[in-house]
């Protein structure tokens, strides 16, 4: 079993705003989630943590998110950047205490790292002993960095990623949703990152925002979260040009499991995973349209985004869980892929720019 880097879950969103038991069996979960209809995906979660463990996914990027973009979202939407960094703290606090019964773990620096890896060089062995799962601290949105020096207190108790956008109007740039550029103190916030080696995540910045970032920013990029617009028409995927731009800055893109973003025809609210026949075998579609246009498998990964708002109602219809995620590997195999190539896109061209950053 390939050990599996995800880079982008959402797990203290779904602990704190939807009061989920990420340490209990996912049949648990489902089942206390039974009847319950206040937001799409009761019931049919993919996510715990008992299931990384099984499908090998020792270390992810775990996100912390609370914004005050307009219009509201859902979720993770608050009056105030002040209320929106409390929300985040809280998150945190969630992934020490996390930590502090043997679940997870911190990862913030290249021994860490280093030291995690070793604990996880035999996948099956690690779930079997039940090892925590190692987590890198992102935040998916800036708009709760109150001012610059928020952010600096953030690096210091362990970000490491940061995307300035999520959905809608933010305060430091515009969502993919969005047309326009960098916002209020952005240009300030991206140079501000780039000072303290925080990862620029372009995920969810709109395509004006996206380019003045990357123009502005000199360090570690990816893109934790994104699939490719060339075969699904929306602004929230990235066109070639985009991608071309952050091949050649050296970045990763992280392929994504929502349904919608991975075939085209998809409509939210009415198509299901058994209507459009959506499987795992459609994100190769897209981690080879990335490879086509870098000649090389170095630019791809995984970021799932399985806990991302949505369950098995708007994902691919083999995949009940994030275990089945290790069925990418035959499906790598079958369309030529190496053995290397596929560690690669499994963790680790994505831990190639975690030591290109810290180093």
């Amino acid at each position: 079993m390939n050990l599996i880097f995800d880079v982008h879950l959402d797990l203290s969103m779904n602990a704190l705003e939807w009061n989920r038991d990420l340490t209990l069996p996912l049949d648990e979960i489902r089942r206390h989630e039974a009847g319950m209809t206040d937001m799409k995906g009761r019931g049919l979660k993919t996510v715990s943590l008992d299931e990384m463990r099984k499908g090998g996914v020792g270390l992810c990027v775990a996100t912390q998110i609370g914004g005050c973009m307009k219009p509201a979202g859902p979720v993770a939407s608050w009056e105030t950047p002040v209320q929106a960094w409390g929300m985040t703290q809280g998150q945190r606090a969630y992934y020490e205490a996390l930590s502090d019964i043997g679940e997870m773990t911190p990862v913030t620096n290249l021994d860490q790292l280093d030291a995690h890896l070793e604990l996880w060089k035999d996948p099956v062995t690690a779930a079997e002993a039940k090892a925590p799962v190692g987590y890198i601290l992102s935040l998916e949105g800036a708009d709760s960095i109150v001012n610059l020096d928020y952010l600096e207190t953030a690096y210091a108790y362990g970000l490491r990623a940061m995307g300035p956008s999520h959905y809608g109007k933010g305060r430091y740039a515009m969502g993919h949703d969005q047309v326009g550029g960098l916002q209020g103190q952005g240009r300030e916030l991206v140079k501000k990152m780039d000072e303290l080696g925080i990862i620029l995540d372009t995920t969810h910045l709109s395509d004006d925002s996206f380019f003045e970032a990357l123009d502005l920013y000199e360090g570690t990029v990816w893109a934790s979260h994104s699939n490719c617009r060339a075969l699904v028409d929306d602004p929230r995927q990235y066109s070639d040009e985009q991608i071309k731009l952050l091949i050649s800055r050296g970045a990763v893109i992280g392929s994504v499991f929502d349904a919608w973003m991975m075939i085209p025809g998809w409509t939210r609210g009415e198509s299901t995973p058994e209507s459009t026949g959506v499987k795992i075998e459609h994100i190769g579609n897209h981690v080879d349209h990335i490879c086509q246009l870098a000649g090389n498998a170095n630019h791809v990964g995984i970021g799932s985004d399985l806990d991302g708002g949505f369950g098995t109602e708007q994902g691919p219809m083999d995949l009940n869980s994030i275990a089945d995620l290790q069925r990418l590997e035959g499906i790598f195999e079958s369309r030529g892929y190496s053995a290397e190539e596929i560690s690669g896109i499994f963790h680790g061209n994505f831990l190639r720019l975690i030591r290109e950053a810290w180093s």
